[in-house]
């Protein structure tokens, strides 16, 4: 019988006063994923709860990771990201017939943030670089032909300062803000992942922005719109 392959990274929310000043929805968040996607993922976990462990071994190259790289930016600890990361997933493998909604992806997301949680909860964190995959070439998107020195050192510049500044925001605010603007989920697919109301998802995100727009300071354009 072939063997699960094991996960390795390439990497609950406190309550909020609902009643914080509403958020402007302003422009809708692109989808994360497509129909492609949805039909692919259903086919590779009914497989997988069928039984055919090679299933479930594509569902983990396809995903460790993107749950590395999301948990990696909450907890700040690379060590702890990639022991949420291996935990989500024997926890995904034990609970795949329990998988009933559309987004495979928003499921597994909300499993890889509760075992972040919980591994925080009984590990002490120990001082470690927060984002070492943005300090990390291997980890930069593919660079052009007309990339040049100068625009990866502004890249670079520009990681380092989001780095500082999302690190000295709540958790809380920091995963809402991963969600919605790093990893494009909408509003209701965060309150979802993480459940909380939509109300709140609004809040955190408005909080934390405002959190970092003041913490940025005169590299406000670093933030997006």
């Amino acid at each position: 019988m072939k063997e699960m392959v094991e996960a390795t990274p390439s990497p609950s929310a406190s309550a909020v006063d609902d009643s914080a000043e509403p958020v402007d929805d302003g422009a809708v968040a692109a989808k994360p994923h497509d129909d492609l996607q949805h039909v692919r993922d259903r086919a590779l976990v009914q497989r997988a709860v069928g039984g055919d462990l090679e299933a479930f071994n594509e569902i983990v190259l396809l995903y460790q990771d993107y749950l590395f790289a999301l948990v990696v930016r909450v907890v700040h600890d690379r060590e702890s990201a990639a022991d949420a990361v291996q935990e989500a997933l024997f926890s995904c493998y034990r609970n795949l017939d329990r998988f009933r909604g559309d987004s495979f992806r928003s499921w597994l997301t909300r499993i890889a943030l509760n075992a972040a949680t919980d591994v925080l909860r009984y590990r002490k964190r120990r001082p470690a670089d927060p984002y070492p995959e943005w300090e990390d070439d291997s980890w930069q998107p593919p660079a052009g032909e007309e990339a040049s020195p100068e625009r990866r050192a502004m890249r670079n510049q520009t990681a380092r300062a989001l780095t500082e500044a999302l690190a000295e925001i709540t958790t809380d605010q920091r995963t809402a803000i991963v969600l919605y603007d790093v990893e494009g989920f909408d509003y209701q697919e965060i309150a979802d992942i993480t459940g909380v109301s939509l109300g709140t998802v609004k809040s955190r995100i408005h909080r934390g922005r405002l959190a970092l727009r003041e913490l940025l300071g005169a590299d406000m354009e670093l933030l997006r719109d």
